[in-house]
């Protein structure tokens, strides 16, 4: 039977559920009809926002579960792709002590983005949207694309990581004057991690 997808209010920053802990749901819950039809409208959520990810929190339900898409995101066009990722009651274990300098943004921190620091080699675990274990090492902007994600289902924003407050801008700030250094940068990631 087909089923026409419902577009999530997503949160803002400052409204109290970003900051709660998500809950880990059970084998029996995931697979219920609510949880499933709930993973469908945070993709579709998603996607149509042009958001590389979307946590449960960000659209009001506090469970442990986030989607990630990245397919030529015109929002980060220089991150790699990562295929439709389901992650639930995700972890994060970081692999080494190198990190790298990235600029984010948020969905729910609209136009605005800071200059964080995030670990370069993750292993991310936890279950597909079938219940099925999930293990993946992920590197550079991959790595730090599930990072951000993870971190909504623990009540953290990318606003906490920005040490250097001076790094805050608008998106067409960003564009006006930090993307053309930005993007040595970027070049410097992409060449480490993702060739």
């Amino acid at each position: 039977m087909l089923r026409w997808m419902t577009l999530l209010k997503i949160a803002q920053i400052g409204h109290p559920i970003l900051r709660q802990t998500a809950r880990h749901l059970s084998a029996e819950e995931l697979a219920s009809p609510e949880v499933q039809t709930f993973i469908d409208d945070l993709v579709e959520t998603m996607m149509d926002a042009n958001g590389a990810g979307l946590a449960a929190t960000q659209v009001y339900k506090p469970w442990a579960i986030c989607a990630l898409l990245v397919k030529d995101n015109p929002r980060y066009p220089y991150k790699p792709n990562i295929p439709l990722t389901v992650l639930v009651n995700p972890q994060i274990e970081v692999l080494s002590d190198e990190t790298f300098e990235n600029f984010e943004g948020c969905l729910s921190v609209p136009n605005l983005r800071g200059q964080v620091q995030r670990h370069a080699r993750v292993r991310v675990t936890g279950w597909n949207r079938d219940g099925s274990d999930f293990v993946q090492e992920c590197v550079g902007f991959t790595a730090g694309t599930m990072q951000h994600e993870i971190d909504h289902l623990f009540g953290r924003l990318f606003v906490d990581h920005v040490t250097d407050p001076s790094t805050f801008c608008t998106w067409a700030e960003f564009d006006r004057h930090h993307k053309a250094g930005f993007m040595q940068t970027v070049q410097a990631v992409v060449a480490k991690y993702h060739r």
